[in-house]
């Protein structure tokens, strides 16, 4: 049973000032970024330190062994020339 007469909406005047839409409250992240370059450079990281363990053990079987191997830099050291020693004088 309906009482009274149904509501309708009316306009506003066209002087009437309009209110605007507030934005969102909270703002969306963006997808974090890819981690392709911190699995790359933990890959790097992996190797350098297997080439590393295995050049000191290396060398230090050939110390255990007696049989001493040089690296390719401290071969270089060895083969190159010496200076002469500087003469001493004694007086």
């Amino acid at each position: 049973m309906a009482q009274g007469k149904l509501k309708v909406k009316s306009k506003l005047p066209s002087g009437a000032k309009v209110k605007k839409a507030k934005g969102k409250a909270v703002t969306k992240r963006s997808n974090a970024p890819v981690k392709s370059k911190t699995v790359a450079n933990a890959k790097i990281k992996n190797n350098v330190t297997k080439m590393v363990n295995a050049a000191a053990e290396k060398q230090l079987r050939a110390l255990a062994t007696g049989t001493p191997q040089l690296s390719a830099a401290q071969q270089r050291v060895a083969a190159a020339p010496t200076a002469p020693a500087p003469a001493t004088s004694s007086t």
